[in-house]
């Protein structure tokens, strides 16, 4: 099951670094906002992003298995038909550098069937919920 209780939901918040898959660099998306909110929470953001070199000063990387620190977190910025293949790449990483410990899909973001085989490779999946909603509501 994926995680929605409070208590489930702050052990994820403290997870860093956080690999943001689609980190944008357009100050107005979403996919800008909350990273830059998150960074200016004392959190180590790595964005995944293969259109540009630089986000919110970080260098950007073209994959998840490009990223040469460990990540515990991943929040994703893409669109449901993606997250199968994304947590094909959590998966893959988890694997090869047991690194990841979750999977964080953005608002309006879910695939129950990926979720499922994200569980059942024992890396938590958060469906449907804003990462800077949940730290303001829970933690601010």
């Amino acid at each position: 099951m994926p995680v929605t209780s409070d208590d489930g939901l702050r052990r994820l918040l403290d997870l860093t670094p956080i690999a943001v898959i689609g980190c944008s660099s357009t100050p107005s998306k979403a996919a800008h906002r909350i990273p830059k909110y998150l960074q200016q929470h004392g959190y180590r953001i790595v964005p995944v992003n293969p259109t540009t070199d630089e986000i919110l000063g970080e260098p950007t990387y073209d994959r998840l298995a490009d990223i040469p620190v460990d990540v515990e977190l991943v929040n994703v910025f893409r669109p449901s038909p993606e997250v199968s293949g994304i947590v094909d790449q959590v998966l893959e990483r988890a694997d090869d550098r047991g690194d990841v410990d979750a999977v964080w899909l953005q608002l309006g973001i879910r695939d129950d069937e990926a979720a499922a085989r994200a569980e059942d490779a024992g890396v938590d999946v958060v469906q449907d919920k804003c990462l800077k909603v949940e730290h303001g509501r829970l933690l601010g």
